[in-house]
């Protein structure tokens, strides 16, 4: 039986656009999830005041904001975000940019996930981007880049997990976005995936958001992930 507890793997994706609603769904998930993704929407509305909230109720938090800039504001924008205390922060799979990421917060806990290719991109996408490159090749390669400079894990879907995990081996964090539960639609994710399969492929953290946001039942819906995802780990070993 596996020691991993399920329920510290699953990353509730705090996607709504108001602290108000933010708040709702805290209050009503309180005690059935321990770790809140922070994206671009509700930062952009509510700032480092919604992280604090989130920390605040004894959460973690994984700020999902995927970094991509010159050096120097790369730097120090996350020694920003170190000096918040939140888990994980992503950063674009570009040298420069991780590089610069991984300068920026020395001396803290903070973890850089490095956002390997997109979860609703696929090789059309990509051809379309002037890369001729398979999207497993594309994952693999940025994986190997940000091992090489520092980071401690990598963004990319559940079909790449077992690709990635064969390169940088078990230490190394997979954290997978685009799952769907069995039978739920898969939304704009071109390469989504279950929790059972994301797990035996490898990943360590789950990311996912509308299937719960949107439940008639979000509790519920947490309990039945949960349980799924504790069912896979234990599997794996």
């Amino acid at each position: 039986m596996s020691k991993i507890a399920a329920r510290d793997r699953l990353i509730f994706a705090l996607d709504v656009p108001s602290v108000a609603e933010a708040e709702q769904l805290l209050d009503r998930l309180h005690g059935h999830i321990s770790f809140v993704k922070v994206g671009l929407e509700l930062y952009t509305a509510a700032g480092p005041d919604m992280v604090k909230r989130v920390l605040d109720r004894g959460m973690r938090v994984f700020l999902d904001l995927k970094f991509l800039d010159i050096e120097e504001t790369v730097k120090r924008a996350t020694a920003r975000v170190a000096a918040m205390g939140v888990d994980f922060l992503t950063v674009h799979a570009n040298r420069k940019a991780l590089s610069a990421a991984v300068q920026g917060r020395e001396g803290s806990s903070l973890k850089l996930l490095a956002v390997t290719v997109l979860t609703n991109f696929d090789g059309h996408d990509l051809r379309d981007m002037g890369i001729q490159r398979s999207v497993e090749d594309l994952v693999t390669a940025r994986t190997l880049l940000a091992s090489e400079v520092g980071c401690d894990g990598v963004v990319a879907s559940g079909e790449e997990a077992a690709a990635i995990r064969q390169k940088v081996g078990p230490r190394f964090s997979i954290v997978t976005p685009g799952v769907r539960p069995a039978g739920r639609g898969v939304d704009d994710h071109a390469r989504a995936t279950t929790p059972t399969q994301t797990i035996a492929a490898g990943a360590d953290y789950l990311v996912i958001g509308r299937p719960i946001r949107d439940a008639e039942d979000p509790e519920a819906t947490v309990a039945a992930i949960v349980a799924e995802m504790q069912a896979a780990f234990d599997a794996r070993g």
